[in-house]
């Protein structure tokens, strides 16, 4: 029989196509995908570690594979292995910490993972210590011709730009786990786009740390190298505008959707293509993390808020029908009670489409852990509480002013679509009627809401 893999993918989009990447890999090499990890041979579990919250899901699942195959005779030869951002992140740690596990996978392993995997199950069972393949640091980035099993349905896609980030937010641990930002090349991107299409991908969604980035690292000479807030010229070369406009012309029915946008690197140049492109869909995820001067500042931003108001203006007014999705931060270390009525009545009235809220995470390994003004946590749940009813109550308008419109939705399964406004796995839903094909696009005309959620006919 062929080695059966289980696997558990946990965390974001961009861990979801590692996994991919892991699958497509071991089913090349002639072992099968089991939905029953009780049956499998191998139990591979990809772990995120963005935040604590994160970190707890990612160690809880382990000890829960562990004590599974502890407690059931069937799964005692079974093989552990955790894969992902935890292992990168603590890479000389989870060894000991976690010595049940038999193997560990960096983020630059998971094109060598068939291998990794008959290593560890041809490893002595009396062998001391797990097999730990993490390197240092993360370089790799995919390419079209990499092999890949979507988990995703049929009609939805994930397409990786570029891997890395080079933003030094005060908050964020993602460039020391996942390393400097690395752009794939346009030519590679469209190629796989274009394969995607063809399978019957109606929905492609572009994701890296930072999307907005793509192709600035290629720019060679300071003199190219774009200011953050300077605006981008994609006749320098390869760009986010250079792609939507290269994605827009391949032939097909298919939405291009924009996520994880930084706000330091749009341009005027962007917003003008987003608008003349008809596939690229009205909607941008840009996280913002707050509007206040002096907590933009402490987080090391790079924006301040003027220059944050300006763009969502520039945006609305150059993109009809736009919907801008943000998140914010509240709680970070010195956050003022002026610095959070500033972002209450900036959510209030700029009336975000789509908004969410988090409270800050104290990281270790970032800037902000070393600071010594932390909030307390009732103070942050507080916060988070006021800032939640207030992005329900925008919410509400915003869903009220679509009574009545027409739309064109993705019918994602039975009953449910989704607009250009609702982005995978993050927004609300939309209700349509039952007899809708999945995997169509369909125009219907909203009628009622609920909650987050449109009812349409």
């Amino acid at each position: 029989m062929p080695t059966q893999i289980g696997l558990i993918s946990l965390g974001c989009a961009k861990n979801l196509i590692d996994s991919e990447i892991m699958l497509g890999h071991l089913q090349d090499e002639g072992m099968t995908l089991i939905p029953d990890p009780e049956m499998a041979d191998a139990l591979i579990i990809n772990t995120c570690s963005f935040i604590d919250v994160a970190k707890d899901e990612s160690v809880g699942t382990i000890i829960e594979a562990v004590n599974a195959r502890q407690e059931d005779p069937a799964r005692e030869k079974q093989k552990i292995i955790v894969a992902g951002c935890l292992s990168q992140r603590f890479q000389k740690d989870l060894p000991g910490l976690l010595p049940e596990v038999d193997a560990f996978i960096g983020l630059d392993q998971i094109t060598d993972v068939a291998s990794i995997v008959r290593k560890t199950l041809n490893r002595d069972l009396n062998e001391d210590g797990s097999l730990d393949t993490v390197t240092a640091k993360s370089r790799y980035i995919p390419d079209y011709t990499t092999p890949r099993f979507r988990l995703t349905p049929q009609h939805m896609a994930y397409l990786k730009i570029a891997e890395g980030c080079n933003h030094t937010c005060a908050f964020c641990i993602i460039p020391k786990i996942r390393g400097q930002h690395r752009s794939r090349s346009q030519e590679s991107i469209v190629k796989e786009a274009k394969g995607l299409i063809a399978q019957g991908v109606k929905e492609i969604n572009l994701i890296s740390q930072d999307t907005t980035y793509f192709g600035m690292d290629k720019w060679q000479g300071l003199g190219n190298r774009p200011k953050p807030t300077s605006g981008v010229n994609s006749e320098k070369g390869e760009s986010l505008a250079s792609l939507l406009r290269a994605l827009n012309e391949l032939e097909g029915d298919f939405w291009i959707r924009l996520l994880y946008t930084h706000p330091a690197h749009w341009s005027d140049e962007l917003i003008q293509t987003i608008a003349d492109c008809p596939k690229v869909a009205r909607y941008v995820d840009i996280p913002l993390q707050h509007i206040s001067d002096h907590m933009l500042a402490k987080m090391n931003r790079k924006t301040d808020g003027q220059y944050i108001r300006d763009l969502l203006q520039r945006m609305r007014e150059g993109i009809p029908d736009l919907a801008i999705r943000t998140t914010f931060i509240t709680g970070f270390p010195g956050e003022t009670e002026a610095d959070h009525e500033e972002l209450l009545d900036f959510i209030t009235s700029f009336k975000f489409e789509r908004c969410g809220i988090f409270q800050y995470s104290k990281e270790e390994g970032t800037r902000a852990h070393k600071m010594e003004d932390h909030i307390h946590h009732a103070t942050k749940k507080k916060r988070h509480r006021e800032l939640s009813s207030a992005i329900d109550a925008v919410a509400q308008e915003v869903n009220e002013a679509q009574l009545g419109k027409s739309k064109r939705v993705l019918v994602e399964e039975e009953g449910i679509a989704r607009s250009m406004w609702d982005a995978p796995d993050i927004d609300g839903r939309i209700f349509v009627p039952t007899d809708a094909e999945v995997g169509d696009f369909l125009e219907v005309s909203v009628k009622d809401h609920r909650g987050y959620d449109l009812i349409a006919s």
